[in-house]
């Protein structure tokens, strides 16, 4: 802990947990906080020093502002709800603000084996004792950590076995302060044996002069033979910043599919995505999209554990950097030696459209068994000048052009989204995107 920042903002951060620890809804969890908290102390704040953080500068933004510690609830009026809206969608819907659930404006799942609700309500379900915080990957992210101790609130899903939503659950995460602030939501999802969901996440930043920070983490596990759709759309302003988190456990049989749509607005972005293969026989699939313009920054670090045998895992994960956007992608492989049978395959695909836009990528593959199938991968590139010529001369101008081709390039993503009003959703904003 030795940067200018980190001593103060850690001295604050004390302070926040010993209040959390005296409100008697957080009594269950005062060791689980100040554990946390002693970890986040060896570990600290990230810098460009620390490996996996050397090409995002956390705290050129963690400077810029005075942040607050934000935990009051608060109520959003149903328009700014509403900006987050997918035409055609049918879906369930669950508002969040800055964490906490609004009741009022969520249309639920009913049903036998359905239980959602806040995640401090819940402390003593099941799902709740048997699972949260005992992801390991996350006690090796410092940031994680920090979320641990001072999470106020959060979204706690749990399904019973053999139960399944009918149709997909739309969370749309409202961020609001009158104040610059920092902000800890914290959710737990559990699909117990066969068990099925689709569940799609947006965010909504009503327009504001105060920048809001969020640092959120996300505790996913899939039982035997259970299956999760998994879609999260990021898409922001100039007042917003994210750290997201997410780490899925995945026991034997089961299947688990994670869509990460990264779009313009927000300066800086970084996902940590951690999958613990935990059960022999489980698909994974993660299918990441990012697409940048103006300087912003987007790190997207992905880790697939694989810790069983007869296991299979893709990846794959393609950017489109326009004006001095910068985009860093980081995905590791590591299997066991206990994980014969594996296949596991990686690949990071880039399109570099603007005249200082950059990447960085580091595809890593860590291998302790000897009958595996693995393979990982990283290109850079810019338009093929052959297409580009193809479309002009047909008459198609050179934007429109540039527009189709991203979509193009982008199909091996989309197509792949299994719902199809979210599916063309995605293509309209791709293509709105290029056009303006």
């Amino acid at each position: 802990m030795t940067s200018d920042i980190t001593l103060p903002f850690y001295q604050a951060l004390t302070t926040d947990v010993n209040a959390l620890s005296t409100c008697q809804a957080q009594d269950d969890l005062q060791d689980v906080r100040r554990e946390a908290l002693e970890r986040f102390s060896v570990l600290g704040l990230p810098t460009l020093k620390t490996e996996a953080w050397r090409y995002s500068n956390i705290q050129r933004y963690l400077k810029e502002f005075p942040y607050e510690l934000l935990y009051a609830t608060t109520t959003v009026p149903a328009s700014v709800v509403a900006q987050a809206a997918i035409p055609e969608l049918d879906c369930y819907r669950i508002v969040l603000v800055n964490g906490q659930l609004q009741a009022d404006q969520s249309e639920l799942p009913a049903g036998k084996g359905i239980t959602i609700g806040a995640l401090s309500a819940h402390t003593q379900a099941p799902g709740f004792t048997k699972w949260f915080n005992k992801q390991h990957h996350l006690a090796q992210e410092s940031l994680a950590t920090l979320n641990t101790a001072l999470f106020a609130d959060g979204l706690f899903i749990e399904l019973a076995a053999n139960t399944v939503i009918d149709k997909p659950v739309h969370i749309v995460h409202v961020y609001t302060a009158t104040q610059h602030a920092f902000i800890q939501p914290r959710h737990l999802w559990v699909l117990n044996r066969n068990a099925a969901a689709t569940i799609i996440e947006s965010s909504v930043h009503p327009g504001a002069d105060v920048v809001t920070f969020a640092n959120s983490v996300l505790e996913t596990v899939v039982e035997d033979n259970a299956e999760l759709w998994h879609y999260n759309i990021q898409q922001g302003d100039q007042h917003f910043r994210e750290v997201h988190t997410t780490a899925a456990q995945q026991q034997a049989n089961s299947r688990y599919h994670h869509f990460n749509f990264t779009l313009p607005g927000t300066p800086f972005t970084r996902n940590n995505l951690s999958v613990a293969l935990n059960g022999s026989y489980t698909e994974t699939n993660l299918n990441g999209l990012y697409l940048a313009n103006g300087t912003q920054h987007v790190d997207n670090h992905t880790f697939m554990d694989h810790i069983m045998p007869n296991c299979n895992s893709n990846e794959l994960y393609k950017g489109v950097l326009l004006d001095s956007a910068n985009g860093v992608f980081t995905g590791r492989i590591l299997v066991h030696q206990e994980a014969q049978k594996t296949n596991a395959f990686q690949q990071n695909n880039n399109l570099l459209l603007g005249a200082k836009a950059d990447i960085n990528s580091q595809p890593q593959l860590e291998i302790y068994a000897d009958d595996v199938k693995c393979s990982h991968g990283f290109t850079a590139g810019q338009f093929s000048e052959e297409s580009m010529f193809y479309l002009r001369s047909r008459g198609i101008g050179e934007d429109a052009a540039k527009a189709l081709m991203v979509n193009a390039f982008s199909h091996d993503i989309t197509d792949e989204v299994k719902v199809p009003a979210l599916q063309h959703y995605l293509q309209e904003q791709i293509a709105a995107i290029m056009n303006n």
